[in-house]
């Protein structure tokens, strides 16, 4: 299995015009990758569900970056908490994941990446309508497709 990062960005930017939100396409674009580890692609699409938006559109913590911490999660497992060090190393990743994030978009925060105000920020639990005037005012697709990217750089390298 491959990880290029310009086609893993690709599939991740498709994905999200094809409606599925911020966490499900970064997610989704290593669908493959999870499936090898048990998870289908049914599964990823609801366990990803409420993280669009910041978290539910609360515009905390991006999408994007939500979708790379659940792939850390899937890459290095903290599920048993008599194994030393995996909670450890999970966390190690998640951190490594959201400072390359940081360092090439200025935050992680969803409303800061939109350039909304905290007051301003929180919106309606119902969904943008998708249209190309939507993908155009937003940097969504862009931050998809750098998170997508983040994380095929790491697992190339672990190859």
């Amino acid at each position: 299995m491959t990880y290029d990062p310009e086609e893993r960005a690709a599939k991740a930017r498709k994905i999200f015009r094809e409606g599925y939100n911020c966490a499900q396409s970064v997610v989704l674009a290593f669908s493959d990758y999870c499936e090898q580890k048990g998870i289908s692609e049914e599964s990823l699409k609801a366990l990803a569900s409420g993280f669009g938006g910041g978290m539910a559109r609360m515009r905390e913590v991006c999408g994007a970056v939500s979708g790379m911490t659940f792939l850390a999660g899937v890459i290095s497992p903290a599920s048993d908490p008599s194994v030393a060090g995996a909670r450890s190393e999970n966390y190690r990743l998640v951190q490594e994941f959201a400072a390359r994030f940081r360092e090439l978009n200025g935050s992680i925060i969803c409303r800061e990446l939109l350039q909304k105000k905290a007051e301003d920020a929180m919106e309606s639990p119902v969904p943008s309508e998708r249209t190309e005037a939507f993908y155009k005012s937003r940097p969504c697709e862009r931050l998809i497709a750098c998170a997508a990217t983040v994380v095929a750089e790491y697992l190339s390298k672990q190859q």
